[in-house]
């Protein structure tokens, strides 16, 4: 039996293949630095072996599934290939292993994971669904019929898949270090509509969605009546939203989501829209809809002395503004606290008066150091630069965590794709500490 050694097994996407994998019966170990992250938390339920990266990790007989943030130089590429073992990129292994199923990729430049997640779930309820979420989790089930899995834009890796459907959730400049303008990030995505085979969902209320051109249907839904799927008598509160929903302006159903914000309707449209052309049954629907709490790191609440504390991924001014507008419609009588750690200087940079802006319904701002990622340590602006943008914003330094709490019983938002989780867990402890004191 071919055993799989994953290299940059704590990655997203491949923590969540080494599950889908493990639980298909496969044999499944991986190799990755040493500090922890919570994609490696389902890997080690599994039982799944982590080892440090190391060239004597590869042995004979192994097939090597490797990370896409590591260079061919990397040494245990390097000694694959010098046995002569397969090497295969996450992205390519990905788009072959699909092939047996029904295969539906969910891409955007934002709301992928969440929409990822729901589907999911949603799936789950009615047919054997695999899945591969963005948030590291991912399930095999053998002999499924549905193949469910987020598809990254990001170096067009997404144009090694050829799924059967794709659901489009928006498109917006990001990655500016790899993307040099919107109109590069429009030519990927077309490119990407080109390989499904089936149709597409895409979100009519995204104008650079609605200039997409493919061979093959394109259902768009939003909440405006020109779309196929549109969402109507919408009713907010802080529970969540129910609305109803019309196919091509006719009555189909009214259905409850748990989630708040427009960007969470706007996924479970998505979602009833792929349902509906694969023939699921509105019960089915409806029951898994209403059951589903939300993704990791995705408005991930807790409560700590009285005070409200949410973990969120949110890294991009469109991202940071869905997250504040949930915040509010779900805590409407509480202060909003924003506690941002912008990620990478290539997108501070290139998004900087967009981040001010989309701050700006915080009741607060703290914003913490530029988080730089491994693919760039430095850059040529600061975290002053945004603060400079913002009245009343502050810069906020791990050292003083304490300073949060003059805003009492507030809702805390930690906002970041970088370590913003370790400013988040020290004020967490320290509000337990008080809680207990």
């Amino acid at each position: 039996m071919t055993l799989f050694h994953f290299t940059g097994i704590k990655g997203s996407g491949m923590s969540s293949l080494a599950q889908i994998l493990h639980d298909s019966s496969h044999v499944v170990q991986g190799s990755d630095v040493e500090k922890y992250f919570f994609t490696e938390d389902p890997l080690r339920e599994r039982k799944i072996k982590i080892l440090p990266f190391d060239e004597n990790n590869i042995e004979p007989g192994m097939t090597i599934i490797a990370g896409n943030a590591f260079p061919d130089s990397h040494p245990e590429i390097v000694k694959a290939n010098e046995l002569g073992l397969e090497v295969i990129r996450y992205h390519d292994f990905l788009g072959e292993y699909m092939k047996k199923s029904i295969s539906i990729g969910v891409t955007g430049s934002h709301g992928k994971t969440s929409t990822t997640g729901l589907l999911a779930h949603v799936l789950t309820g009615n047919s054997p669904t695999s899945y591969l979420i963005g948030d590291g989790t991912g399930k095999g089930v053998e002999d499924n019929k549905y193949f469910v899995f987020e598809a990254c834009e990001y170096k067009r890796h997404f144009l090694a898949y050829d799924p059967d459907y794709a659901i489009m959730t928006n498109i917006d400049f990001d990655h500016p270090d790899y993307f040099k303008d919107l109109d590069d990030v429009l030519d990927a995505f077309s490119q990407m509509a080109l390989r499904v085979k089936k149709a597409i969902i895409a979100c009519g209320d995204d104008i650079h969605l609605q200039q997409i051109h493919a061979n093959v249907p394109v259902v768009y839904y939003g909440f405006g009546d020109n779309n196929d799927f549109a969402a109507k008598n919408i009713v907010k509160s802080e529970q969540g939203s129910t609305f109803d929903v019309y196919v091509r302006n006719e009555f189909f159903h009214n259905f409850k989501i748990q989630l708040t914000g427009d960007h969470a309707i706007l996924n479970a449209l998505g979602v009833i829209a792929i349902c509906q052309y694969e023939g699921v049954a509105i019960s089915d629907m409806e029951s898994r809809l209403a059951t589903f709490s939300g993704v990791k790191r995705r408005f991930s609440v807790t409560e700590s002395d009285g005070k409200v504390i949410v973990d969120d991924y949110a890294h991009h001014p469109t991202e940071i503004e869905a997250t504040l507008q949930s915040a509010h419609q779900k805590y409407p009588d509480k202060e909003i606290i924003a506690i941002f750690q912008p990620h990478t200087f290539t997108r501070t940079a290139a998004l900087l008066p967009q981040f001010a802006e989309s701050l700006a319904s915080a009741d607060h701002v703290y914003l913490c150091d530029i988080f730089g990622s491994a693919r760039e340590k430095a850059g040529n602006l600061s975290i002053k630069d945004l603060v400079d943008k913002i009245p009343g914003a502050k810069h906020l330094e791990m050292d003083d965590i304490r300073v949060l709490d003059e805003h009492g019983d507030a809702v805390y938002l930690f906002m970041g794709a970088g370590d913003i989780q370790k400013y988040m867990n020290i004020f967490k402890e320290h509000t337990e500490q008080e809680e207990t004191a």
